[in-house]
């Protein structure tokens, strides 16, 4: 089979298209035919090992010391076909089409790969994809739906609420902008000045180029504000808060964590950290949200999988609008088997 072998750390020069053998699934594993992957930031990084540094130091222990030896194919979501089932599995079957999120586990830039059927929070989880959209569509979905619905979850928007999103226009904000309206909150959406007409047409009831305008000091309060990138201004964006506001950031630098345990407990508005949580659960729940037309993937650009490294190169950009999907020549995209 296909897939972009990962050589190096750094340079997306490392992502090199082989041959290499087809995987065999374990008693409890699914083969699946991937259809469509994503090129994300978090690939990116794992790729360069642009990572927080308590963080970069256990992965790279994981991955490979000089070089990814553990680990030969990135990519984390996907969406595709099961072929074949381990005997073990008893949830799917041969011909059930998949979507899902690989975390630490990868494998996505190739035409197969193995997936147990059991969650794991680390080495992936998967479900049946939602009806009403293409494969490529739904490769969109995993990584930035879960975190988006988990943590707007733990936010627990209510109807009216102004929330504010640092970082809309990316595969975690658009999701995040869609379910806050959704809840029925009244939504802004910060980022750059290039997103934000793609933020208007999924929602966004306001938007603010960052470049142009500090949204802690135009004297506008919140009663949630979501950093979903890790650039916002701690102490700006709590004086921005409501009473009993609540600041939550999905993408914290060491310094955000040092200055959210600093402040906590001195007032009361609520300051919340990353806290991933991937599960079957939440998959199913993105699929009936997208079926029901509440919530759609934005997508920027598509590449096939031979332009991968084309594709990481854009991504680095920040640029993106959404998501950037890879396509495998092989993709189809036939009726679904299942009735919406």
């Amino acid at each position: 089979m296909k897939a972009i072998i990962w050589t190096k750390y750094g340079s997306p020069d490392g992502l090199q298209l082989r041959e290499v053998e087809k995987p065999t699934p374990k008693d409890n594993e699914a083969l699946i035919k991937i259809y469509a992957a994503t090129a994300s930031r978090a690939d990116t990084e794992f790729r360069r090992l642009k990572l927080p540094f308590l963080f970069a130091i256990p992965i790279r222990l994981y991955l490979g010391l000089i070089r990814p030896t553990r680990i030969k194919i990135l990519g984390t979501e996907f969406a595709g076909e099961i072929v074949a089932t381990g005997k073990e599995v008893a949830q799917y079957q041969t011909g059930d089409q998949v979507y899902g999120y690989t975390g630490l586990g990868m494998g996505t830039y190739a035409e197969y790969m193995c997936l147990s059927e059991k969650p794991s929070a680390l080495l992936g989880v998967m479900s049946k994809r939602p009806t009403n959209i293409t494969y490529e569509e739904a490769a969109a979905v995993p990584f930035g739906g879960l975190e988006a619905l988990h943590s707007l979850g733990r936010a627990n928007i209510q109807r009216g609420q102004n929330v504010l999103i640092v970082g809309a226009g990316g595969s975690i904000g658009t999701y995040s902008v869609q379910l806050a309206k959704h809840y029925g909150a009244e939504v802004t959406g910060v980022d750059s000045g290039g997103k934000l007409d793609m933020l208007r047409s999924i929602g966004a009831d306001h938007v603010i180029d960052y470049k142009r305008e500090d949204y802690t000091k135009n004297g506008q309060k919140y009663d949630v504000i979501m950093d979903t990138i890790g650039g916002s201004p701690f102490a700006g964006s709590v004086r921005s808060l409501n009473e009993n506001g609540t600041y939550l950031n999905v993408n914290p630098k060491m310094i955000h964590r040092l200055q959210m345990g600093l402040a906590s407990g001195r007032s009361n508005k609520k300051l919340l950290s990353w806290e991933g949580s991937y599960t079957t659960e939440n998959l199913l729940r993105l699929k009936e949200l997208i079926e029901a037309g509440a919530i759609k993937p934005a997508i920027d650009r598509t590449y096939p999988l031979e332009q991968i490294a084309e594709a990481h190169r854009y991504v680095e950009t920040d640029q993106k609008k959404g998501n950037v999907v890879i396509t495998l020549e092989h993709i189809h995209n036939p009726p679904s088997k299942e009735k919406p």
